[in-house]
């Protein structure tokens, strides 16, 4: 009789769940490491804003969020709605938000998703041992510390799911990428990601923290990002700021538009008609925040002239200075470089060795996004895993 397939999972957020979850359906033993005392404790964090799952989009739309190739195909591979029906199976109902967020059904807090799931998979016959941190690895054998003690334990098959380094506290603190470069195993630096910018104006705008701009578009030539945005003591958060991450990393400019659902004549035409500017900016229901800024930005030659104010309302540069520190950002980029693995997530250097989620060198904004990547890639190198001879 052939011997079972055994499997190490280093980590225990979504995406090393979801590979286990997949080998353990098919019978393989799996056994779960994590450095923390208690299993995903980002997944739990990140649910405290809102605990979106995945998004509803046509899958089409939904891959071309990514930023690379695998990434997208992995999305393929375990969509949308087959972690929906997956949640389904478990115990999770969700639902879909009136943005096309997917979430579990009102009341049900993000620890009970967890506990289904990691129920689940101990009803499977999976194992958690916790509190053991990765020191090192070999072919077959993950080394750790447990409380001062060396461990060694042996695998056929390891997955690493050790994430980014954003939110440190939760585990996720980047401390294995010297592990992996003194393998020989080409990395990039950690950088932040799905970060709001800070502004060089951030002093004169402080009045205005905690103030949200409504209905807003944040673009450059390449693309763009419609929503809400938050001022801060720092400059400005939110959705279409995060979706912008890259750019600024590219160096491009970045503007927001107040005023999308209007094109620059009208806006003109409606300050040209009215008696007075500061009655003109009120019909156009721009927020104080909006006319705060404008006045604080322009001279006050060029904010009576309505020409100059009203292309301003509609390409309103941001000065940039950098993207919040690394610990406080949702995710980061940086980690392992794509070219290191194959399409099913294996390390070149040691073919029984696979890497997914966040400590892959890969991007996504949020809003389902960066979660239901983590499961896809999950799922597709478990598959690999399974079907390896």
């Amino acid at each position: 009789m052939m011997k079972s397939k055994s499997v190490g999972i280093v980590g225990t957020g979504p995406a090393a769940l979801m590979a286990g979850t997949v080998l353990l359906e098919n019978g393989i033993k799996v056994v779960f490491f994590d450095q923390k005392k208690a299993v995903a404790r980002k997944f739990l964090v990140a649910g405290n804003g809102g605990f979106n799952l995945t998004n509803d989009e046509d899958l089409n739309l939904f891959v071309s969020r990514y930023n690379c190739e695998i990434t997208k195909n992995a999305v393929r591979s375990f969509d949308n709605n087959d972690f929906r029906k997956f949640l389904l199976k478990i115990g999770i109902e969700t639902f879909v938000g009136s943005s096309g967020k997917i979430f579990p059904l009102k009341g049900v807090k993000p620890i009970q998703v967890l506990k289904s799931w990691q129920n689940y998979l101990v009803n499977l016959g999976g194992e958690f041992k916790m509190e053991y941190v990765l020191k090192d690895f070999n072919e077959k054998e993950l080394i750790f510390d447990l409380k001062g003690e060396i461990y060694s334990e042996s695998f056929d098959y390891c997955v690493f799911a050790l994430g980014g380094k954003s939110w440190s506290i939760t585990g996720s603190d980047g401390k294995w990428l010297d592990i992996f470069i003194e393998k020989g195993i080409h990395c990039n630096k950690f950088e932040s990601s799905n970060s709001g910018f800070e502004l060089q104006e951030h002093e004169e705008l402080k009045k205005y923290a905690g103030n949200t701009i409504k209905n807003c578009k944040v673009f450059n030539e390449k693309e763009e990002k419609f929503g809400e945005l938050v001022i801060t003591d720092y400059g400005i958060e939110g959705a279409p700021i995060y979706a912008m991450n890259s750019n600024f990393r590219a160096e491009e400019d970045v503007f927001i538009d107040f005023k999308p659902s209007m094109t620059a004549e009208l806006i003109e035409g409606k300050l040209q008609k009215a008696k007075k500017q500061s009655e003109g900016l009120k019909e156009l229901k721009l927020s104080k925040v909006v006319v705060g800024w404008l006045k604080l930005s322009l001279s006050k030659e060029d904010y009576l002239n309505n020409h100059i104010l009203s292309m301003q309302i509609k390409n309103f540069k941001l000065n940039i200075s950098k993207l919040r520190p690394i610990n406080e950002v949702i995710s980061t980029i940086g980690g392992i470089d794509r070219n290191g693995i194959n399409e099913s997530f294996q390390l070149e250097k040691f073919p029984r060795m696979f890497c997914i989620g966040e400590m892959l060198d890969w991007d996504a904004p949020t809003g389902g996004y960066l979660i239901q990547a983590c499961v896809s890639q999950g799922y597709l190198a478990a598959n690999a895993i399974i079907s390896h001879s």
